[in-house]
C-alpha cells in the first residue's frame, strides 16, 4: 500500500490517468475556477482515461514520486456544467506524472515551448500550459504524455 511519507496537501484541479506498465500514470489538471477543468477531464475520459479524482486533488510523496488521489466527499464525482454533479468510475489512486495548467485563452499557449515543470508534493513534475476548451486537448495530453515515455 502507498502511503504518504508527509502531510498531504490538497489542491485545487482534477486528476485523470492512463494504465502503463501495470500502474496508473495521472495528469493533474490544475487551472482558475471555470476554465474548463472539469470540462476537459470529461472529454480525457471519452478518449480513453480514467477519472481519479475531480475538484480537489489529495497529494502526497511516496518513494520519490508524486501520487494523487481523490478527497474522500468527493470520490468518484464529476462536475458536468449543465447537468450537476455524476457518479463516475474512478481510480483510488494514481502516480502524478504530468501537470496541465489550463489557460483561459488559445493565444496564451506558447506555440513551441521550453521545458517546465511544477513541483506537487516535493517532486518535480514535467507542466504544459493548454487551452482545455481546444478540441484537440485530450489528444494533446495523450501526445504529451507520449512524449514523456508515459505510452496510451
Amino acid at each position: 500500500m502507498i502511503r504518504p511519507e508527509a502531510a498531504p496537501e490538497i489542491l485545487h484541479g482534477g486528476l485523470i490517468a492512463r494504465r502503463q506498465d501495470g500502474f496508473w500514470r495521472g495528469v493533474l489538471i490544475q487551472g482558475p475556477s471555470g476554465v474548463g477543468k472539469s470540462d476537459l477531464a470529461l472529454r480525457a475520459l471519452d478518449a480513453g482515461f480514467r477519472l481519479v479524482a475531480d475538484d480537489r486533488v489529495v497529494t502526497f510523496a511516496n518513494a520519490g514520486r508524486a501520487w494523487g488521489k481523490s478527497h474522500e466527499a468527493l470520490a468518484g464525482l464529476l462536475e458536468i456544467r449543465g447537468l450537476g454533479i455524476v457518479r463516475t468510475p474512478a481510480l483510488d489512486l494514481c502516480q502524478i506524472a504530468l501537470v496541465i495548467r489550463c489557460v483561459a485563452a488559445p493565444e496564451a499557449v506558447e506555440r513551441l515551448p521550453d521545458p517546465r515543470s511544477e513541483t506537487i508534493a516535493g517532486v518535480s513534475i514535467p507542466a504544459f500550459d493548454l487551452w482545455p476548451r481546444e478540441p484537440a486537448a485530450p489528444a494533446k495530453i495523450d501526445r504529451m504524455m507520449q512524449s514523456l515515455g508515459v505510452p496510451s
